[in-house]
């Protein structure tokens, strides 16, 4: 299956050059239908560049205080001189809707 995802410009570029290979999102409806093996097209929200991968893992958790404990903070994205805050992700997601689906990191192979 293949699934469509906009990502800004920064993570688009992280990922495309693979020094960040876990996405985060809402384990919501949508994302909690992602396999490993399917196929997500990543789309530039400044450039519509798009960049293929194969999803390779699945981490599932209650929020992203939990995620961020398991994952090593380049492979979601910070650099090394960053510190890495799980509150950060409170600017795309409301605490409501993080307790209401949980949190899926989504481990990814550029093609």
């Amino acid at each position: 299956m293949i699934h469509k995802m906009n990502l800004w410009n920064e993570s688009f570029n992280k990922i495309k050059n693979k020094t960040k290979t876990i996405e985060m999102r809402l384990c919501d409806e949508k994302r909690s239908i992602i396999c490993i093996g399917d196929s997500i097209e990543f789309t530039n929200t400044k450039t519509n560049e798009i960049c293929k991968c194969e999803v390779v893992n699945l981490y599932k958790y209650e929020n992203f205080d939990e995620l961020y404990k398991h994952h090593n903070k380049t492979t979601i994205g910070y650099a090394d001189n960053e510190v890495a805050d799980p509150d950060d992700m409170l600017a795309y997601y409301s605490a409501e809707k993080i307790e209401q689906y949980g949190v899926l990191g989504i481990e990814v192979i550029v093609k």
